[in-house]
């Protein structure tokens, strides 16, 4: 008796065409992969970028210059100071309040200890509440956003200078505002991220940060 051939049950080869359509779906997800990935880094830049010109989020100003004048009226400027998880510091305002008035441009420090046996590197962020007068908080001077390394033990003295921008009082949701609070929060900074302590080392109570 003649037995037929039985067909061959391992699998045909894949044609090229195939694989090129492989070859194409493999690369599209990975540019899309790229580009959110790419997108995710370039969001933080611009929405720091957006918070800074327009005062979202209680992000405070930049000012370049003191205004022409101050009003007679004053308002109350607390200060608030936390540490991240992490950072061995303690962080405080040298006072908690003070009654400034709008247009007048002030000096007030916070100082921060190193509690650590080590060097540690630290990084400030901060806001003001309410988040809407962000664009009317004008700071001339600050400590935030640059890298502060503090030997084991060291204890330093940061100023920020500021002023309230006499534009509050035109502004209808806003004029009636008797209290700003001035947030700061530090935040650790990995040793291979950090600049040498001679880099970041600052002189006490002195203008510039």
């Amino acid at each position: 008796m003649v037995t037929e051939p039985q067909p061959s049950s391992s699998p045909k080869p894949q044609s090229a065409r195939g694989l090129g359509r492989d070859a194409a779906v493999a690369a599209i997800c990975g540019g899309v992969v790229a580009l959110m990935i790419g997108a995710s880094y370039a969001a933080v830049p611009f929405y720091n970028w957006f918070c800074r010109a327009t005062g979202f989020n209680g992000t405070t100003q930049v000012a370049t210059s003191a205004p022409e004048g101050a009003l007679g009226r004053s308002i109350a400027i607390r200060f608030d100071a936390n540490v991240g998880g992490g950072l061995p510091w303690k962080f405080e305002p040298e006072a908690t309040e003070i009654n400034v008035r709008i247009g007048e441009v002030v000096t007030a420090y916070y100082t921060v200890t190193n509690q650590s046996a080590r060097r540690t590197t630290g990084q400030a962020a901060y806001n003001v509440a309410p988040l809407t007068v962000g664009s009317y908080f004008q700071k001339i001077n600050c400590f935030c956003f640059t890298e502060q390394t503090l030997a084991p033990g060291e204890r330093r003295e940061m100023p920020v200078v500021f002023y309230v921008d006499p534009k509050i009082a035109e502004d209808a949701d806003n004029k009636d505002i008797g209290t700003i609070t001035l947030s700061y929060t530090f935040y650790p900074v990995r040793e291979s991220e950090a600049q040498p302590v001679a880099a970041s080392e600052q002189g006490a109570r002195r203008g510039n940060l």
